[in-house]
């Protein structure tokens, strides 16, 4: 029988949630997807030394505030981790907008034509890179604006029903729910264990990818951040799944049959819901987990940012 791995990619899209080369060339993915978290991992790899060094050579001849400068080598960075991975998938590759920025619309909106600007100027373009946004009002308001002007965003750090839906009305491309996350908050909170059938971040993703197709919304649900094989299988015909090497190499080596668990034709009725910016912040603060894990969330990537930040200024000290 074909592996897990195999019958998944009959189903559902299959993203690699990396910034590993050598894993991304194993693996074959359509579509990668990167963070702050990632490509700081993968710029501590000897993979990126010379585009390291290029950077820092970048930098130390620009003038201007130091800080500035910084920040200019971290995004550049960035972008050399995205041209790689951009080379070894067919499909797209995710770039995030700065964590810091996950409050400022304008900001947000400014950093990613920078993004785009500088894919474009290496060859790459714009249909070939999703603009990676965090999932609060301000991020979807970029988004909004973004996809207006033919630039296609992934919404991330999304917990929460009322972050979908406002996404899905700000015309994303895609979003991003996290499964795994909401796992980690219930199982803390609660003390108890859950099957893949029980699963609070399984279900989570089930709902938003009901509600999608019950109203004909044309978002992609790419179901990200997961903890085991099982939160993958309980997803399995999503329309796309963002995973990690070591997880897709445990399903690449499991020859059980791989039951269909969502497909787009098989959903319940379910009113559309009428989002606007008072209800949505009412919506998040009634929900304790999607209001923690957002903001710990973008705390986490904001201090792998600062890190790589913090490195390329020791550089260019030196």
């Amino acid at each position: 029988m074909a592996s897990k791995l195999d019958q998944l990619r009959e189903m559902t899209t299959v993203v690699a949630d990396t910034g590993d080369i050598k894993a991304v060339a194993k693996i074959k993915p359509v579509d990668c997807t990167t963070n702050p978290s990632i490509v700081l991992k993968a710029l501590s790899t000897d993979m990126f030394d010379e585009q390291f060094a290029d950077a820092i050579k970048w930098g130390k001849a620009q003038s201007g505030d130091k800080d500035e400068v910084v920040a200019a080598v971290a995004s550049r960075l960035a972008i050399d981790v995205g041209e790689a991975l951009v080379k070894l998938v067919p499909g797209r590759v995710s770039t995030e907008v700065d964590a810091d920025l996950s409050f400022n619309t304008e900001g947000s909106i400014a950093k990613a034509r920078e993004i785009i600007a500088a894919y474009e100027e290496r060859g790459i373009g714009k249909d070939r890179i999703l603009i990676k946004l965090a999932s609060t009002w301000e991020g979807i308001r970029a988004c909004e604006v973004l996809q207006k002007e033919g630039i296609d965003c992934n919404l991330t750090l999304l917990f929460s029903k009322c972050q979908a839906i406002a996404c899905a009305d700000a015309g994303a491309f895609l979003i991003s729910p996290f499964v795994g996350r909401i796992l980690d908050w219930y199982k803390k909170a609660t003390g108890e264990d859950y099957t893949a059938e029980t699963d609070p971040g399984v279900l989570s993703v089930r709902s938003i990818y009901n509600y999608y197709k019950a109203n004909g919304i044309s978002t992609v649900v790419m179901g990200a951040s997961f903890r085991n094989t099982g939160e993958i299988e309980g997803l399995a015909g999503c329309d796309r799944l963002t995973i990690s090497p070591n997880l897709l190499e445990e399903l690449a080596n499991d020859e059980g049959k791989l039951e269909r668990k969502l497909a787009p034709e098989t959903f319940e009725a379910e009113p559309k819901v009428e989002m606007d910016e008072q209800t949505f912040r009412w919506m998040m603060n009634e929900d304790a987990m999607a209001t923690e894990k957002l903001a710990e969330g973008i705390r986490n990537f904001a201090a792998d940012l600062g890190k790589l930040r913090t490195k390329v200024a020791k550089e260019l000290d030196a």
